[in-house]
């Protein structure tokens, strides 16, 4: 049996580890060396990839930015969280908030200490990283239209600073990266729609509450209908061997999500509309597995 002040320290880190949403961070680590090892470095072989030490540091300095990132974020919304998520709320308060604010601190210094093993640009990349994060959630985010795309930005930066690692500039890269952004966008825009009794409580002007959920869907249905663009390219024009599946049965997703949407009306609704764009990008990540099948054993040497 565990003792009481043992409990204590394993809720607190549950608290912790739901606080900077461990199993996202995991997701986007997978991502990263998926899309290094499958799209952005499919020319080396996969022991140099896999064993590269600076892709290593850049992910990991990554990983604890991002981590940093949702615990501010947790921060500033601790109030609005109690209206909008009370269950998940009342885990997260087991960690004080300056508790909070310590690992921070700490989790920042450390990505920035990491990233100086790469290069002094490194350094400069992620400082503006961690504070593009901060500005979002101390202001950004609480401008319609600009707090969306700032946040949706944010997210798919992680892969531009591997992107950037290898200097790979081919357009498939760019087109994989607008699909994801516009995926992302749209995913950020149901958010707020999820979250509205929350935002009007702490007085939060989002798109929703200034123009009606009616202009959202609007907004949501063309971002959607932009987002068929990038992957019927994908599927067509570019070489991305047995992904082309993926993005077929993407589009078919994303119709079937425009029908729930303009039949949504409540947070549940909304809530399912949020987990059917997060269940593509997830799928989207394990799909890019299926651009060579054969590739993993080709490649080791």
């Amino acid at each position: 049996m565990l003792s009481r002040k043992k409990k204590l320290l394993l809720l607190k880190f549950l608290s912790l580890f739901s606080i900077v949403r461990g199993y996202n961070i995991l997701m986007i680590v997978l991502a990263q060396y998926l899309a290094s090892i499958y799209i952005l470095a499919h020319d080396l072989p996969l022991r140099k990839v896999v064993l590269d030490l600076d892709l290593f540091v850049l992910v990991a300095a990554s990983a604890l930015a991002i981590a940093g990132g949702y615990i501010i974020n947790s921060f500033y919304d601790s109030e609005k969280d109690l209206i909008n998520k009370p269950r998940k709320s009342m885990l997260d308060r087991l960690v004080g908030q300056r508790t909070k604010l310590s690992a921070y601190f700490t989790l920042n210094f450390l990505s920035v200490i990491l990233a100086s093993y790469v290069s002094f640009r490194a350094v400069l990349f992620f400082s503006a990283y961690i504070f593009g994060i901060w500005l979002y959630s101390h202001k950004l985010k609480r401008i319609p239209f600009l707090g969306n795309l700032v946040s949706a930005t944010l997210a798919i930066t992680p892969f531009f600073v591997v992107f950037v690692h290898y200097k790979n500039f081919e357009t498939v890269i760019f087109v994989h990266a607008i699909f994801l952004f516009l995926l992302i966008l749209a995913r950020e825009m149901i958010k707020d729609m999820e979250s509205m009794p929350g935002d009007i409580a702490q007085n939060y002007k989002t798109v929703p509450i200034l123009h009606g959920t009616r202009f959202s869907k609007r907004c949501i249905t063309a971002l959607v209908v932009l987002t068929l663009i990038p992957a019927n390219l994908l599927i067509f024009f570019f070489e991305v061997g047995y992904m082309y599946i993926y993005f077929m049965a993407a589009i078919g997703f994303l119709i079937f999500f425009l029908v729930l949407l303009w039949q949504s009306h409540s947070k549940k609704h909304y809530v399912w509309l949020h987990n059917i764009l997060k269940f593509i990008i997830i799928i989207g990540v394990f799909s890019i597995l299926l651009i060579d099948v054969d590739l993993v054993l080709n490649r080791i040497r």
